[in-house]
């Protein structure tokens, strides 16, 4: 499952990260792959690093995938993290037809590995390695802020994924959540009310709240769960009820 937006600062990697700290706690063997140079995924969970990087699934073979996780990937509850690093910026500058074929061998080799499911994060562009993500992928989940730059850019996104299901029929898209939502604005239930209207069939009925306390799991490498504070509990609601969603949608126990 590919986490994409093309607007930054949308709650994208706080998403995904919670999914695999979710997929975790159900016994589930995650395998996460960093493609934002942003890397904050790869800070949020470097304890789970594999020592394997990002770019490394542009230019190695199937192979060579399956032998760096041979061994990696047991019956045991698991993350493991395909970490972004420098040489992904490159990646922008060749041509989808590249890399594409490329990097969904060795999606499918790392999914021969053992795991029961893969969670891409994406920088916040419409390039080379989001359509790569997307071509390999089998879901595609949007988080978006409800904030007028972010709204103007889903109807691109939207766009982007029906454009790669030509190449990639199995491609779904899971939806849109809306995050960091604050419900005291009414700017925010406007916008709301907009995406329902325009996006009926698209938007997922879960909500991911305003929540400083997600900001401090990031920050601490924990899932919002583990964070003792009060208001961390309305967060951890939210991100849990989120994530059944997900998972049901994906068949995933």
């Amino acid at each position: 499952m590919v986490a994409a937006n093309q607007k930054g600062g949308v709650g994208k990697t706080a998403t995904l990260v919670h999914l695999a700290f979710d997929a975790l706690e159900r016994g589930l063997r995650v395998g996460v792959v960093d493609l934002d140079t942003q890397a904050n995924a790869s800070w949020t969970l470097k304890e789970f690093a594999s020592g394997y990087t990002a770019s490394q699934m542009f230019d190695q073979s199937s192979d060579e995938v399956r032998a760096w996780f041979n061994g990696e990937v047991t019956d045991e509850p698991c993350i493991r993290l395909v970490e972004s690093d420098a040489k992904l910026a490159n990646m922008e500058t060749k041509k989808l037809a590249e890399v594409g074929a490329t990097f969904r061998s060795n999606i499918a080799a790392l999914a021969d590995s053992g795991f029961d499911m893969i969670l891409i994060d994406t920088a916040p562009s419409l390039g080379v390695g989001l359509a790569a993500a997307l071509i390999a992928a089998d879901f595609v989940l949007s988080p978006i802020e409800l904030e007028t730059y972010s709204i103007q850019g889903i109807q691109k996104m939207v766009t982007a994924i029906a454009n790669v299901r030509q190449a990639n029929p199995k491609l779904q898209f899971l939806g849109m959540v809306p995050s960091k939502v604050d419900a005291r604005n009414p700017r925010h239930g406007r916008h709301l009310q907009e995406l329902e209207a325009a996006y009926p069939q698209l938007m997922i009925p879960e909500r991911v709240g305003l929540r400083s306390s997600i900001a401090d799991a990031l920050a601490s490498g924990v899932p919002v769960w583990k964070i003792r504070k009060t208001a961390a509990r309305k967060a951890a609601k939210e991100v849990r009820a989120l994530a059944n969603y997900v998972f049901n949608k994906m068949e995933i126990a």
